[in-house]
């Protein structure tokens, strides 16, 4: 399995959608996980970005295929990047 970081932003109707329905992060949560990506952590932030997720999938193929799904809907936009443990990264060199 592989793990992923994605930073996620919601666009104004994200934002309406949330507060409207605050639950409607966790159903996603259920969504993304049924479409075979482990969801490791999810934290709320403050600055440019309004969610980072730390994520295990089996490949780049999922994993984008979630961001694609998700971005589709209008709700939020994605930067979602490959990541690795320090020891695998030590490993390589």
């Amino acid at each position: 399995m592989a793990t992923y970081v994605m930073l996620t932003t919601l666009t104004d109707q994200g934002r309406k959608t949330i507060k409207e329905n605050p639950q409607r992060i966790k159903e996603v949560n259920k969504e993304v996980e049924a479409m075979g990506v482990k969801i490791l952590a999810q934290y709320a932030l403050l600055g440019p970005y309004d969610f980072i997720n730390i994520l295990e999938a089996k490949d780049n193929k999922v994993v984008s295929k979630v961001a694609v799904e998700l971005g589709a809907r209008g709700t939020l936009q994605t930067l979602t990047m490959a990541a690795m443990t320090l020891d695998e990264f030590i490993g390589n060199l």
